[in-house]
């Protein structure tokens, strides 16, 4: 959520950052609410000052003098219970449409409407050059019994699909490499709950524009998780937090859920869009004054991974228009997949300034004694799916089978997987 002063101070400027990023905001509604609102709690304060004024009068008067100033007081108090309820209806659409105004973006983020606009800002690694066909992920799983998403599609239905042998096996390996790391740079390790409650999820602002990509479980009002951000940035909620601890830095591996209702073509084939996948998130609370520099260590993290796991990626600045409502500033880091000859997305990381922490209410007392809203901020370290099959298909062999990579081997026990 964004400071009401500010909007108040720079009503042109939040106008325009609502455009970049497409929400459709009308400020000028949104201010004239505040002053409705604000003239509201003016005369409410006032009838209540009255009323207060009158009931220190009651314990000096006579009887009849009494009963006049009661009847005084009772018409006072069905008039503040009358501001109140006029108050209540005034700040339900003044939140309402406050509560869609989106963080605005850094000036350093470009103006775009969509991803065909963002910056390709780093390259890395060498694409590979085969000297056979390259197969895709789904067809080295299928092959060497790794992947089965025919039989998950007998369970569950499509976009789901079991990880087996080898891959599963890897998989538990990235997490421990993983914590490895992220233990290492201070950051301390979670699995939080994959179903949070609707105010939660609001808080953190995914239900405004995006709720259709959410699972919702109807009977218990409860939301799974599409990243473990979403119920970690809540664990404060409501706190005032002691300056002296921060930064802050969590991660969380959890299972996540996503409909993805948009996915078509080939990104509806084996692993690569599913509803159901697991994925390790860094996530971190920090004062103001630090959060950039956070947000560059969220993003060195990420490339050291998928750089120490040698594979050929690309670090992309989203523009306005693929930020999302509570990002400041996203990077997105893209592994190269042989079988499509493009980068395609496994890591994020964003800056939300205070915007998510404003609706969570989460705060630290600064050196003066004064309450200020904390940062917070959040990275992929990866979501195991993407990165395997992005280690599927850049480490295949022209014998089918496929190399682990270096710094997992010895996590798993063994340097290739091959056919049984």
């Amino acid at each position: 959520m964004v400071d009401i002063n500010y909007i108040r101070e720079n009503p042109t400027k939040i106008q325009k950052a609502c455009q970049a990023k497409g929400a459709d905001v009308d400020i000028n509604k949104l201010l004239d609410l505040d002053k409705k609102r604000r003239n509201i709690i003016q005369e409410k304060q006032e009838l209540e000052s009255r009323q207060n004024s009158l009931s220190k009068q009651i314990p000096n008067l006579d009887d009849k003098e009494k009963k006049e100033v009661i009847n005084k007081a009772k018409d006072l108090s069905q008039s503040v219970s009358d501001k109140q309820e006029e108050l209540n209806k005034i700040e339900e659409d003044f939140y309402f449409i406050l509560k869609r105004v989106p963080n605005p973006a850094f000036d350093e983020v470009k103006v775009g409407k969509d991803d065909s606009e963002n910056e390709i800002i780093e390259e890395h690694g060498d694409i590979r050059e085969f000297d056979f066909k390259p197969k895709d992920h789904l067809e080295l799983g299928e092959d060497l019994d790794i992947i089965d998403t025919k039989r998950a599609a007998k369970v569950s239905g499509s976009r789901f699909g079991y990880l087996k042998n080898e891959a599963a096996i890897l998989e538990f390996a990235l997490v421990r490499y993983g914590l490895d790391i992220l233990t290492k740079e201070g950051f301390s390790p979670i699995i939080p709950p994959v179903m949070i409650k609707k105010e939660s999820m609001a808080a953190m602002g995914y239900l405004e524009r995006g709720e259709e990509e959410i699972y919702q479980t109807k009977r218990d009002n409860l939301y799974l998780v599409g990243t473990s951000e979403q119920s970690i940035g809540p664990m404060h909620k409501n706190e005032v937090l002691d300056k002296k601890d921060f930064p802050l830095r969590y991660t969380g591996f959890s299972t996540c859920f996503r409909r993805e209702a948009g996915s078509y073509g080939k990104d509806v084939k084996g692993i690569l869009r599913v509803h159901q996948f697991n994925k390790m998130e860094m996530f971190i609370f920090s004062l103001p004054e630090n959060s950039k520099e956070e947000h560059k260590k969220l993003l060195e993290l990420e490339k050291k991974l998928v750089s120490s796991l040698e594979l050929p990626y690309q670090v992309e600045k989203m523009c306005t228009g693929d930020l999302g409502d509570s990002a400041a500033i996203k990077y997105d880091i893209k592994c190269f997949l042989p079988s499509q000859n493009q980068y395609r997305e496994t890591h994020s990381t964003s800056n939300c300034t205070d915007w998510q922490a404003r609706r969570l209410n989460i705060k630290y007392r600064d050196d003066d004694g004064n309450l200020q809203y904390v940062h917070t901020l959040n990275g992929t370290f990866f979501a195991a799916g993407r990165i395997l099959i992005a280690i599927f298909e850049n480490y295949q062999q022209k014998d089918g089978s496929i190399k682990v990579p270096k710094v997992l081997q010895k996590y798993v026990g063994f340097n290739k997987i091959e056919k049984k």
